[in-house]
Formats: C-alpha cells, structure tokens, sequence
C-alpha cells in the first residue's frame, strides 16, 4: 500500500504557499491594487472574446472538482484539451486518460509533481483559456500568471480570499486585456435563469430585496483526511466571516444587475458562535488525531446584510457545519412579487392562485432559459450539480467561439467575492458597516445586459 505521507504534507505545503509564490514569481502587479484609474476605454466591461473555431483548454487541478469540469468540456463541441496539471501525478495521469478515452486524437501535455509545474502550463502557446481548479488561495496567483501570459482565466470560486487580490484582478485583467470569469455555476441553474428571465421582463415589479446562502453540511468534508479535507477547514481555524459567499448571491446579483446599474454599496455582519463543527469533530475523530487541538472561529451561521447604491437590500447567510438541508434559498422580491427557492415557489400579484404560493410550471414555456430548452437533456445527463455545470461550461465555449462577451466579467468575480472577506471585518468590529469598493469606478452606473 502506497505510502501517502508525504505526498498530504507536501499537497498542504503547497495549498499553504499561494500567496508567496504569487510574489515571487512576479505574478502580482507593481502598483497598489485598486488605485490605478484607467480610462473607461481600458475597462474589461463589454470586451467579447476573439472568435474561434476551436477552444484549446489548459486545466489546473484535476482533482474531484477538476474532472467534473474536464468531463463536461470534453462532451462541448469545439474544445481541445490541450494540457493539464496537478500537484499529485496520479490526477493529471487520470485527467489524460479521460481525453484519450473521449477520443480527442492528441494527448494532452502533463504537468505534474511540483508547486511551480502550473507556471509551465499557462507559458504554453497552444492555449485560449486556462481553467483553475484548485485550492482558494492558488486562484489569484494562477490567474493572473493565465492572463499575464496572454490566456483568458476562468477561476473556480470564490475567486479571490482578499480585498487586495480581488484589486489584482481586476487591474491585471484590465492591463492584460484578458478575461477573468469566475465559474460560478449557480447562475447557470434551470430555475436561477428562468427566474432571471422573469425580472427581464418586469414581472417582479421594482425590485426591493434579495435573500441568498450557502448552506451545506459539510462537516464530514471538512474533517477528511483527503480531497478538499486537506485544505477547507484551515480557513474555519483562522476567519469569522461568510467563507464562500458566490453561490447564493451571484444570482441574486444578477437579478438585481449588480454592475449593470447597481452595486453593492455597504455590508454588515454578524457570526453567531462556533459549535458545530468543534462537537462533530469530539464525536467523530480519535482522541489521538491532530484535529483534536484545534480550535474553530468561524460561526456556524453568518447573516450579511448588503446596501446596494439604489437601495435595495440583501441577506446572505453562510452555514456549513450545522444539520440542516442543503439551501441557497434564492429568493427576490419586488412591488409585483416574489419567487423563492428550496422549494420553488412564486406569489404574483393578481394571480389565479391568490394571496398564496404558486409553483413554476405556468411560467416555463415563456420564461424558461433557450439554453435549457436546447440542451438541457444532455446537461441533466452529464452535468453536476443538475446540469447546470454543463451549462455553464457549453456557454463559456460558445462565447468563445462566437467572439461574444462572457456572461461575467472580472468585476462580477470581484464583487461577488469581496464579501468574504468583509463579512470578515465587519464581524470583527461589533458588525459595524463596511463599505463595498466599486470595482467597476463607476462604470456601474451605466445599465447594460444580464447573462447575454
């Protein structure tokens, strides 16, 4: 039996390094984040990919998460694997097999064995976008190598932990003229797009409030001894804050067109206290397991609350260690209606069904997404998370093929993701306001289109 020692301190090693390598491999930009003004010219807002009759793909992690993208993209017409990478050999070996066996005729180049080994993958010049499947601290650093060496970066979420690497984003995806589209699947979902097709067309009224979560039991993941349990739980020992806030709220982001002629302006926050995951752990890991000796800060249940400029409101809730049903509650509301999630359910006002809760059926055949009408057999059939990862990936490949302008922007990445680490201050400060950076400097104010 294989010794796997070495090969877990070395994958926590390398997990624990990101921002260190990012400074020294050069990858971060000389300026202060967030202080260059360009001009609205050198903004990333409204730039469409360059065409192409064939997407070549460069994949970094081809762990758990990095094979359900490989498999998706492998099943999207127009796409070429062109090379892989992972810390752990055996993962990259398997992500080749996966290529040959869907019958792509040349092998992906492997990068393997090495904290650097990515920076090999993203110097190539057989690549159009890099996707990055990795640990959360490795994602702005490999972004921004992607992008500085002429790739576009698609970046698993959050997309970045910090208000400074969010700025590095923004300002590296501005100079470099590359994308940076964060994969926040979630907007992909059958109903998070029929109901965004909804508030297009009005049928919510004047939008006032949206309600958004991650909540997920995730205690047995966070106490493994592989997989993500190598790494997701050090953020629990060392924040009190809302640790993954982009999968609720991107789509209510998106129906309130944040960045499209709103933003978010001021957040507050408040963790209740850390339970659950320190009694999980007492009752499920030996006396003897170094977990034992550690001591968890994150709440089990943080509330945010957001201001947006226009003045409507947001709550966004993250809990991962508590026994309760998996929820991102979903949920907007206007003068006209309101839909909520977990289970699908709309109140319009006028309706048949009265003062009372109606399903979605009525509204599919108007307002259900063309993209799910399409394809949305083969999404369910090979997809995650229900299909919409597959629909999110055959949408980033068919924008660029098209030369069309990505559904999300790095602006969206940084927005979407900054409340991480606010929540994280305004908890700290007796949950005091905190304000929101416009990522954007000012080009929010300008309404343009959602998703297409």
């Amino acid at each position: 039996m294989k010794d796997t020692t070495e090969e877990t301190l070395s994958r926590r090693d390398f997990i624990g390094a990101g921002a260190a390598a990012a400074a020294a491999a050069g990858f971060l930009p000389a300026a202060v984040p967030g202080l260059s003004e360009p001009a609205a010219a050198d903004r990333m807002i409204g730039v469409p990919f360059e065409a192409r009759n064939v997407v070549r793909v460069g994949l970094i992690g081809v762990g758990g998460r990095g094979r359900s993208l490989l498999r998706d993209l492998l099943a999207i017409e127009g796409v070429r694997i062109t090379a892989l990478c992972d810390l752990v050999p055996e993962h990259a070996a398997r992500g080749a097999s996966m290529v040959q066996e869907a019958g792509q005729r040349a092998a992906p180049a492997l990068f393997d064995g090495s904290e650097d080994a990515w920076e090999r993958l993203v110097a190539r010049d057989d690549l159009d976008i890099v996707y990055i499947a990795t640990p959360w601290s490795w994602h702005v650093p490999m972004a921004v190598g992607a992008m500085r060496q002429g790739k576009h970066a698609a970046v698993e979420v959050p997309a970045a932990v910090t208000l400074d690497d969010c700025w590095t984003l923004v300002d590296v995806s501005e100079k470099t003229r590359r994308h940076c589209v964060m994969l926040e699947n979630c907007c992909y979902g059958y109903n998070e797009m029929l109901v965004l097709n909804m508030v297009k067309a009005g049928r919510f009224g004047r939008l006032t409030h949206g309600e958004c979560a991650y909540i997920h039991d995730l205690r047995e993941l966070l106490l493994s001894d592989e997989g993500e349990g190598l790494w997701r739980r050090y953020p629990h020992l060392q924040l009190d804050g809302n640790l993954y806030p982009t999968h609720g709220l991107g789509p209510v982001a998106n129906y309130l067109a944040i960045n499209r002629g709103d933003r978010f302006e001021y957040l507050v926050s408040m963790s209740s206290l850390e339970a659950g995951l320190t009694e999980y752990r007492d009752e499920h890991v030996a006396p003897s397991d170094p977990k034992r000796q550690e001591r968890y800060r994150t709440g089990d249940m943080n509330t945010s609350l957001i201001k947006t400029a226009l003045g409507r409101t947001i709550m966004l809730q993250h809990d991962v260690v508590s026994p309760r049903p998996y929820s991102r509650i979903n949920m907007i509301s206007g003068t006209k209606g309101t839909f909520a999630d977990y289970p699908p359910r709309i109140m319009l006002e006028g309706q048949p069904e009265g003062d009372a809760w109606a399903g979605l059926d009525a509204y599919k055949s108007e307002f259900e997404s063309p993209l799910w009408a399409r394809i949305g057999e083969l999404a369910r059939k090979l997809g995650g998370h229900g299909g919409m990862d597959f629909i999110m990936n055959y949408r980033m490949v068919q924008c660029l093929r098209e030369g069309l302008v990505p559904d999300m922007d790095v602006y969206d990445a940084a927005a979407w993701s900054a409340p991480g680490p606010l929540s994280v201050v305004s908890v700290a400060k007796g949950s005091k306001p905190v304000d929101v950076p416009d990522f954007t400097r000012g080009a929010w104010k300008t309404p343009r289109a959602v998703m297409g």
